[in-house]
C-alpha cells in the first residue's frame, strides 16, 4: 500500500503547488505568511474532524513528541512559500524535491537495509532525474534573463532566489529522515497520532501569524480574498494525511516517489501558467516516472 499512498501524495503535492505559486504575491512581503494561516487553519479543522469521527486517543504530549518533525517541515514550508515570490515554480519545485532522494540514500545507509535491484536503480534514477530538470530549469531561466538584457540587480534577485528551494531542501530533508525514523525505522509514534499533531502543530502556528499580522502589523489579512490559497491548503492536508501512511509503511522507497512529485507542477505549470519547456526537461521528466515504474515494478512483484 505504501507506493498507492506515495503516489496519491505525490498527485496531491503537485497540485498544492500549483495553487501555492498561483496565490503568490510579488507585491505582498507576508503573501507566504497569509499562505500559512491558510494552511494551519485547514489543517487545524482536518485534525479536529480527524479526532471527532475515528474516536482517536490523542494526548497534548504527542504534539510536544513529534514537535521535531513538525518543525523542520513547518520552516522548510514557509522557505517554500517566501521562495515562489521571486522564482518560477518549474525550477524551485524540482530543486526543492531532491531532498527525499538524499533521506532515501541516508535511510539505506545508516539503518543497513536490504533493497532489490529495481529498488536500487529506482531511487537513483529518480534522483538523477529530478536533479537534471533543476538544472536544466535553472540553465534556461539564465538565458531568458541574458536574452531580455536584464540589469544586474534582476541577477542578484535571481541568485537569491535560489537560496530558498535549496534552504527547503535542506530542511526538508532533516524533517523526512527524522518521520521515518518516527514512523517508520522506532515506531517512536503512531501514524494516527502524528498526523494530527503535525496539523495542530500548524495551526498553532498560523494562530501566532494571525496575531502577528494582525495586532502587530496592523494588516488587513483577508486571508480568504485570494481563493487559491484555500485550494493550496486543502490540496497539502490531502497530501499530507496520506504521506504519514506511506512513510510510516516503507520510508526507504516512499521518499523518493513523493519528492517526485516535483516533476508534476513542472508540467502543470507548463498547461496553466504558460511556463515553456524545451526537449531536456521533457527527457528529465520521462526519467524520472521511469524510476517511479520501476519502483512500481518491484513492489508489486515482492
Amino acid at each position: 500500500m505504501w507506493f498507492i499512498f506515495a503516489s496519491i501524495t505525490l498527485l496531491f503535492w503537485a497540485i498544492a503547488d500549483l495553487f501555492y505559486k498561483m496565490g503568490a504575491r510579488e507585491d505582498d512581503e507576508h503573501s507566504h505568511l497569509k499562505t500559512g494561516i491558510m494552511v494551519g487553519l485547514v489543517m487545524g479543522i482536518h485534525a479536529t474532524l480527524y479526532l471527532f469521527i475515528n474516536g482517536i486517543n490523542f494526548e497534548f504530549m504527542d504534539i510536544v513528541k513529534y514537535l521535531p518533525v513538525s518543525f523542520f517541515y513547518i520552516a522548510s514550508m514557509v522557505i517554500g512559500y517566501k521562495g515562489l515570490r521571486y522564482i518560477e515554480l518549474s525550477i524551485s519545485s524540482p530543486l526543492q524535491n531532491c531532498s527525499g532522494v538524499i533521506t532515501a540514500i541516508l535511510l539505506f545507509i545508516i539503518f543497513r537495509e536490504t533493497l532489490g535491484v529495481l529498488d536500487i536503480m529506482g531511487i537513483l534514477i529518480i534522483g538523477v532525474g529530478v536533479f537534471s530538470l533543476s538544472v536544466f530549469e535553472k540553465k534556461k531561466e539564465d538565458q531568458e534573463l541574458k536574452i531580455k538584457k536584464k540589469k544586474t540587480i534582476k541577477k542578484i534577485l535571481t541568485f537569491t532566489a535560489l537560496i530558498f528551494p535549496l534552504l527547503y531542501c535542506l530542511l526538508d530533508g532533516a524533517g523526512t529522515f527524522l518521520d521515518a525514523i518516527y514512523l517508520d525505522k522506532l515506531e517512536i509514534i503512531g501514524e494516527e497520532a502524528a498526523l494530527v499533531a503535525y496539523e495542530y502543530t500548524f495551526l498553532i502556528y498560523g494562530i501566532v501569524l494571525f496575531i502577528y499580522l494582525k495586532f502587530f502589523k496592523r494588516e488587513d489579512i483577508g486571508v480568504f480574498s485570494v481563493k487559491e490559497r484555500l485550494f493550496a491548503a486543502i490540496f497539502e492536508t490531502l497530501g499530507q494525511f496520506f504521506y504519514v501512511f506511506a512513510v510510516a509503511a516503507n520510508s526507504t522507497l516512499a521518499c523518493p516517489v513523493v519528492a517526485s512529485y516535483s516533476i508534476m507542477p513542472v508540467l502543470l505549470s507548463r498547461m496553466f501558467l504558460k511556463e515553456k519547456l524545451s526537449i531536456k526537461e521533457y527527457i528529465s521528466i520521462a526519467v524520472v516516472l521511469f524510476g517511479i515504474v520501476l519502483l512500481g515494478v518491484s513492489e508489486g512483484l515482492s
